[in-house]
């Protein structure tokens, strides 16, 4: 069994094995940068899921926080399978199309609520 590289970020690796130039525990892509975490939002491309995330922003004038939403394109590797609903932790890497720089790099948890 081929074990899986050491990317430098305290993750579990994914106990499946694949064969994704792409993957950072079996490829060769490297991650750098900021490391995010949301929930899968859509799984329709091939490889690239869609991740929510939802965060608060205050707005001083009112003195309220208003709730405020993001979309983030991420590669997810065939050896982490997620659904919608996961909770995965994305992290940055260099740009793998026009709409891509994330990579997903672990799955915490399954179907979040909200």
């Amino acid at each position: 069994m081929v074990s899986a590289r050491n990317i430098g970020i305290q993750v579990k690796p994914p106990e499946k094995v694949c064969d994704d130039r792409l993957c950072p525990f079996h490829g060769h892509l490297k991650v750098r940068g900021i490391i995010l975490t949301g929930t899968v939002y859509k799984k329709k491309m091939k490889n690239t899921i869609v991740v929510r995330r939802d965060y608060l922003k205050y707005v001083k004038k009112y003195r309220r926080y208003e709730r405020r939403r993001s979309n983030i394109p991420a590669h997810c590797p065939p050896c982490i399978e997620v659904q919608p609903g996961d909770m995965v932790k994305i992290a940055e890497c260099r740009p793998i199309s026009k709409t891509v720089s994330f990579v997903v790099i672990e799955k915490m948890g399954g179907d979040s609520v909200g």
